[in-house]
């Protein structure tokens, strides 16, 4: 069973930025593709971006794109979202997802393993 565990998130001011990090277990990170997804307060989950698993594959959320960057390490089964100039709907909690495929997808039920989330929260 894959372990993927978030880290980098916290508070920052608006048009800020943080990079999220996802590390994850086992052998076979280089084969899936991995996702990034937020929840605000009250909100259900939202798509935020996507790689596939070789890396040239990424997709955006509209609301994101232009800012975020998604990109991914192999060798050290890790994947990142570089967030700049962020806002304060940004705020939420983070949470990187396994789809055990190689192509990246952008609905959530297509991805079966999930970390425990970072929180990510953006000041005005």
């Amino acid at each position: 069973q894959v372990q993927l565990v978030e880290s980098g998130g916290g508070l920052v001011q608006a048009g800020g930025s943080l990079r999220l990090s996802c590390a994850a277990s086992g052998r076979t990170f280089s084969s899936y593709a991995m996702g990034w997804f937020r929840q605000a307060p009250g909100k259900e989950h939202e798509f935020v971006s996507a790689i596939s698993s070789s890396g040239a594959t990424p997709y955006y959320a509209d609301s994101v794109k232009g800012r975020f960057t998604i990109s991914r390490d192999n060798p050290k089964n890790t994947v990142y979202l570089q967030m700049n100039f962020l806002k304060p709907e940004d705020t939420a909690v983070y949470y990187c997802a396994r789809r055990k495929t190689s192509y990246p997808s952008r609905s959530r039920d297509q991805y079966d393993a999930w970390g425990q989330g970072t929180q990510v929260t953006v000041s005005s």
